[in-house]
């Protein structure tokens, strides 16, 4: 072994014996994993990160505005309004996601801004 895995590991014995570890969250529970069975299992690990970085959520509503946006296609007039007031609200929160991570501020991703926006809208 190496000197920072010691270091390392007698910290990390110091913080047990200290107590240190009594009062995480869920200490004592059984863990709570996830099902990935539906996921291939060579893109696990990149949904699990994608997922982690927030990035599922974002194509969770983009899939919901595209469904919203046919079913205003085809719907009558009496489901419009609904449909519409569903549509706005999940624009809304993609719109904070954006903001919230500055997606759209970066000057890495200035050339793809109004590429985004016109898929959107």
């Amino acid at each position: 072994m190496d000197f920072f895995t010691i270091l390392s590991e007698d910290k990390i014995k110091r913080a047990i014996g200290d107590g240190e570890f009594q009062q995480i969250p869920g200490m004592g529970k059984p863990l709570q994993l996830e099902d990935l069975s539906h996921i291939p299992e060579n893109l696990r690990m990149a949904y699990k990160m994608m997922k982690n970085g927030g990035m599922i959520e974002e194509g969770e509503l983009k899939k919901q505005i595209k469904t919203l946006e046919d079913l205003l296609v085809v719907c009558g007039e009496e489901d419009k309004a609904g449909i519409e007031s569903q549509l706005s609200e999940r624009k809304y929160k993609l719109d904070h996601l954006f903001k919230k991570r500055n997606a759209l501020t970066s000057p890495a991703s200035a050339y793809y801004k109004e590429k985004v926006y016109s898929k959107l809208t």
